[in-house]
């Protein structure tokens, strides 16, 4: 199993920076893309030491932040990278760190604000969605990143209803984006179940998260949703996304997320399979090295619990 990092270090020195609306748009002209040029710099640079972190650490994935150009699509304050990155030197950054990722065999993905909701009945938010999408491909593509995931969104009409905007809005997009899009299941909306016949008949493959589906669950097993999953990945390696819930199954809310992962919550199903899990732990890099660690240790330890 390949376990991968989520956008940000909690012990490290690497940090990204970001800007608020409000800061730059007071800012004139000049000093705002100033601003914005040096915080793409300096997020671009940061990017390549987490990719240098993840290679030193066999940390083989790495989910690059949506807000890593600031505010890049904001309706106002938006920007091209080829309007900001004149000399091209940001641009030579962002490429060099995606090439260090295909050398150290790390994954680059994107996953969205939940803003992005390209199903929206609203068709300002739709089309503001699918702009993001685009955006954010564009960038998957310079830095050679595999994939932008996707929740279904709300269900405004209904789930069938809704599934069908979504695929409407979706088939507006460009080859590059499509290419790169994949489905997750969440807590609350659409299960694996729901998604599975939209990812078949789009061609998009469906992000497996498995404490969602503990949290929402339809009337697959934990093993069969993740045999479902990955029959949409086709010939490439499956991708999924694994956390614990803060206060344990038996709390007020199994929604939110903990620190680290229990050894309990890694499906027993998943030991030694083919893919890649996205640890999605608010202690970061902590959380992924101590699981690898549990990992490598006793792999027979770890269990999971089917839903």
């Amino acid at each position: 199993m390949r376990l991968g990092l989520c956008c940000a270090f909690v012990g490290e020195p690497i940090h990204f920076r970001r800007t608020t609306a409000r800061y730059a748009g007071g800012l004139p002209g000049a000093g705002r893309r100033d601003l914005l040029r040096r915080l793409a710099a300096a997020n671009a640079a940061a990017l390549t030491q987490a990719i240098e972190w993840c290679v030193a650490h066999d940390v083989g994935a790495f989910r690059v932040n949506s807000e890593i150009l600031p505010l890049r699509t904001h309706p106002l304050l938006g920007y091209e990278l080829d309007a900001l990155d004149r000399g091209g030197a940001i641009t030579a950054v962002f490429q060099a760190a995606g090439a260090a990722a295909r050398r150290g065999h790390v994954r680059l993905s994107f996953h969205p604000d939940q803003f992005v909701v390209p199903g929206s009945i609203r068709a300002e938010v739709a089309a503001s969605s699918l702009a993001e999408l685009e955006a954010q491909a564009t960038l998957a593509e310079l830095i050679g990143a595999e994939q932008i995931t996707l929740h279904g969104g709300g269900a405004q009409g209904g789930k069938p209803a809704a599934l069908a905007r979504l695929a409407r809005s979706l088939g507006r997009l460009s080859a590059r984006a499509h290419a790169r899009l994949a489905l997750e299941n969440d807590d609350r909306i659409y299960t694996v179940e729901d998604l599975l016949p939209v990812c078949r008949d789009l061609g998009l493959p469906l992000v497996y998260d498995a404490h969602h589906h503990r949290c929402h669950p339809d009337g697959l097993t934990i093993e069969a949703a993740t045999d479902a999953a990955a029959s949409t990945w086709g010939s490439r390696e499956p991708w999924a996304h694994l956390s614990s819930p803060r206060g344990g199954w038996g709390g007020d809310d199994p929604r939110r997320h903990a620190d680290e992962i229990r050894a309990r919550d890694v499906p027993a199903c998943w030991l030694g399979r083919w893919m890649t899990i996205d640890v999605e732990a608010k202690a970061k890099e902590v959380a992924v090295l101590r699981l690898q660690a549990h990992l490598r240790e006793g792999p027979r330890r770890a269990h999971g619990r089917d839903a």
